[in-house]
């Protein structure tokens, strides 16, 4: 081992020994920290899977990815645009106080405030009615045949705690605002929140209030950011964490022949790509003055055929990738094989589209990347520069810390970015309506950081909200799937697999959305 990989390790060490330590503690770590401890405040996917285990929704999935009840107990279809929900009786807040319809109209009103990026959860829900202490009723806009998916992840906040800690407003993370939320929490879960250090440790507790039973035997969760590859695996080997969920691609196959450990595979349902300005008149990190060369559609194509996939899917995932040519992965509904064939490289074509579109020399601009929050990001963007350069396209790459780089995408103050989408729902609503739909003030558009808006997207998605008739959905799903794609909307790289890492006393679920449960895990 390296000597700054052993002394990073030791660090590692040092610092989870100074954790409380139980017989059934989970160490786990990972390269990524949350963003924030408020549930309405960042649609993250680390951010969600370490707050899904403090704060619950009215439905949940189980180990099988069904949709069962949570908070509520049934819900019974009044109309196709009234759904009734049984709240269920007797829950508590970590404080102790009764869970009632009043902290869900409560919490319905917080997600939607515009500062936070989690209204995609309600999205077509026009109000919450609560119809007595335990019983609300939803009333949607137009029917919606993916309510009961998206509100897994519609987290509900005890109304009491939020007015009495001053915190009834959802956090303003991009203006870089702390609230009592943030900071704290205050859920059903079935684990407490005991405590977050920043790029060092979360501490959790199992919840022996909780209205439910653990499937395993996990009663503490330490989880542990460890941004460096080299110091993550030197932990596992060393046996000072239980289970990584991020691993080096260039370890995994030395991981996998260690008698110690054992790894559990699977896909993960998370599309990498890159976002271009296309509203800006003029890119703000490039040598292009007057005019925006990503509003043309010959450059955004000639950007993606000199992309060679393969070989960032040989040489950088070390095999670990699937090369994408749309904005889903397989898992999710709308993915066929069919409509996700990549574009070959060709690079004589790619200068022909520069040259034909006014760009024979090609152009500058700045690449914004993440280097601590996807499989190899920064080494992706790397890659993706140098393909670039040999079309002559000179971009330049700014990498950086997920928390300041997540903050100046959604500020808009990049020209293009890397970033990578995993599918919540398992439906391509989730991701069309998000990234591609023209941005407004709502759900739609909220992670729609470049400002794409093509007509005819939005009027798919706006169909495919209310299409209750399976197959013609599936059609307008297919339909604004291969337009994003033929028009260049977007640039896809790869779709991730993720295999997870972990003593064999360890017994977990894999999760293709990349959201580990304690509630499903056990240690010995």
């Amino acid at each position: 081992m390296k000597l700054n990989a052993l002394l990073a390790a030791t660090a590692l060490a040092a610092g989870l020994l100074c954790a409380p330590a139980h017989a059934n503690t989970l160490r786990w770590a990972a390269q990524n920290d949350i963003l924030t401890l408020d549930p309405h405040s960042q649609n993250h996917a680390t951010t969600n899977a370490i707050l899904m285990h403090a704060y619950e929704g009215l439905t949940r999935y189980s180990a099988k990815y069904e949709v069962e009840p949570a908070l509520a107990t049934k819900w019974t279809y009044i109309s196709p645009t009234q759904v009734r929900f049984d709240l269920r009786k007797g829950v508590k807040f970590h404080d102790g106080s009764p869970f009632t319809a009043d902290d869900v109209v409560f919490s319905f009103g917080r997600i939607k405030q515009p500062q936070g990026t989690m209204s995609i959860y309600v999205t077509g829900v026009a109000d919450i009615k609560k119809i007595d202490d335990h019983t609300v009723d939803f009333i949607l806009s137009s029917p919606n045949p993916i309510l009961l998916r998206n509100i897994i992840d519609f987290r509900i906040m005890s109304r009491g705690w939020a007015e009495k800690n001053k915190t009834t407003n959802t956090q303003d993370y991009k203006a870089k605002e702390d609230n009592f939320a943030s900071r704290n929490t205050n859920g059903t879960g079935s684990y407490r929140i005991t405590g977050w250090q920043p790029d060092q440790r979360i501490t959790m507790s199992v919840n022996k209030d909780w209205w439910d039973k653990p499937a395993g035997n996990v009663t503490e969760v330490i989880y542990t950011p460890v941004k460096q590859d080299s110091t993550r695996v030197a932990a596992l080997l060393s046996g000072d964490v239980d289970m990584l969920t991020d691993l080096p691609t260039q370890d995994v196959a030395r991981l996998r022949s260690d008698d110690k450990l054992k790894l559990v595979d699977g896909h993960e349902v998370r599309t990498i790509f890159i976002a271009l300005d296309q509203f800006s008149p003029e890119l703000k990190t490039s040598d292009v003055k007057g005019k925006n060369p990503f509003k043309d559609k010959r450059v955004r194509e000639a950007l993606n055929l000199a992309i060679d996939r393969e070989t960032i899917k040989r040489t950088t995932m070390r095999g670990l990738s699937i090369p994408a040519a749309i904005l889903v992965a397989p898992g999710v509904n709308g993915h066929t094989n069919e409509i996700d064939t990549p574009l070959k490289p060709d690079p004589e074509k790619a200068r022909k589209l520069l040259a034909d579109a006014g760009y024979p020399n090609g152009f500058e601009f700045t690449l914004a990347c993440p280097n601590n929050r996807y499989v190899n990001d920064e080494e992706i963007c790397q890659n993706v520069l140098a393909m670039w350069a040999r079309v002559g396209i000179r971009a330049k790459l700014a990498a950086e810390n997920m928390s300041t780089f997540i903050a100046k995408v959604q500020n808009f103050e990049t020209s293009a970015y890397l970033l990578g989408w995993g599918v919540a729902t398992y439906d391509a609503q989730y991701s069309l309506q998000s990234l591609v739909r023209t941005r407004t003030t709502g759900a739609d558009g909220n992670f729609n950081f470049g400002r794409v808006s093509d007509p005819k997207i939005d009027q798919l998605v706006d169909a495919m909200k209310s299409e209750t008739d399976i197959p013609k959905r599936n059609a307008m799903i297919r339909d604004a799937l291969v337009h994003t794609r033929d028009e260049h909307l977007y640039i896809p790289l790869h779709h991730q697999l993720r295999p997870w890492a972990m003593k064999k006393g360890v017994e977990t679920v894999h999760r293709s959305d990349d959201r580990p449960e304690a509630r499903f895990t056990s240690v010995k």
